[in-house]
Formats: C-alpha cells, structure tokens, sequence
C-alpha cells in the first residue's frame, strides 16, 4: 500500500500519533483543534462517550472580529471555548494540536484558553 505524499495526509498521520497516547475523559476532557485556511475550530470532546461537550469557533465571533488578523481571530475563539468550559465546570483538559504545529494560530488559541482559565 503506498502512502499519499499530500500535506493533508501527512497531517493526519501525526494526528493519529498524537492520538495514540491523548484520551478525554469526562473530568478532563481532549481540547481538540481544527484549522483551515480561513476558519478554526475548537471542541472539547469526552472520548468515554464519544461526545463533544462544548465547541465554538470564529464562525461565531465574527462580528468582534472584524479588522483583525487570523491569530487575534484565534485567541477570541481561544478566550471563547475557555468562557464556556467554565460554564459547565471543567477547568483541565487535554490539549490536541490535530497534528498542526503548536506556533500561530494553534498557540494563539491555547494562550486564549489559558486566559479564560483552563489549565493543560
């Protein structure tokens, strides 16, 4: 069996790495990051269940984002999935890259997280 050479695919070959050793559970749930090329995505995700307990991304925070670049973008999203995990008690999770490297957009979301108060 050949191996695509495509960077997309490449990408999901470190995720699934990654996922070899990362499982949410309930109390601490898998901080999982998407990113495309216009957009990013967040979810916390309860692996026991196969559930996502929360998501937000910068679909929803696009009137605050007006003028502002995709890393500030980022960080709204980041300060945004912080605010709601509050909400429902959880304050440690997992972090999951999705096989992005931790460096912009990835790291501006994680500092906004960390901001809003959620520990990993």
């Amino acid at each position: 069996m050949k191996r695509s050479k495509t960077p997309e695919a490449a990408r999901k070959r470190r995720h699934l790495r990654i996922r070899k050793r990362i499982r949410g559970t309930q109390e601490k749930p898998r901080l999982c990051v998407y990113r495309s090329l216009s957009h990013i995505y967040v979810q916390l995700i309860d692996d026991d269940r196969g559930h996502t307990i929360v998501a937000a991304s910068d679909v929803e925070t696009q009137d605050s984002a007006k003028g502002k670049n995709k890393s500030d973008v980022a960080k709204l999203v980041g300060e945004l999935i912080g605010k709601r995990a509050k909400e429902q008690g959880i304050t440690t999770v997992v972090f999951d890259r999705g096989g992005y490297q931790f460096h912009g957009r990835v790291k501006a979301l994680a500092t906004g997280a960390r901001e809003a108060g959620l520990e990993f």
